[in-house]
């Protein structure tokens, strides 16, 4: 299973999301620490779910690191994080 595969995963069972969008930005950091040839090490996550709702931005950035910490701990070296709740302006 890929990576960005076991993140969706992951996010989808934990947090029941209206919205997910799983985006592999690696190529735009190749050369960079961290990065591999193969890809998949930097990923940014846009997310809405209400089990974000009534939490704040640190909470939430916290709640999706324990989440993906064996990712983070091994093949992804940076995760941008946008979680929402589905009631909040702006959503992802």
């Amino acid at each position: 299973m890929s990576v960005r595969a076991r993140i969706e995963s992951k996010l989808v069972e934990a947090l029941a999301p209206t919205r997910l969008d799983v985006i592999d930005e690696s190529h735009l950091h190749a050369g960079h620490a961290g990065a591999r040839p193969e890809g998949e090490t930097h990923f940014r996550v846009k997310v809405t779910s209400a089990a974000f709702s009534g939490l704040g931005r640190v909470d939430r950035h916290r709640r999706v690191n324990a989440l993906l910490a064996e990712e983070l701990a091994g093949p992804v070296h940076a995760l941008a994080i946008d979680a929402r709740a589905p009631e909040e302006p702006g959503r992802p």
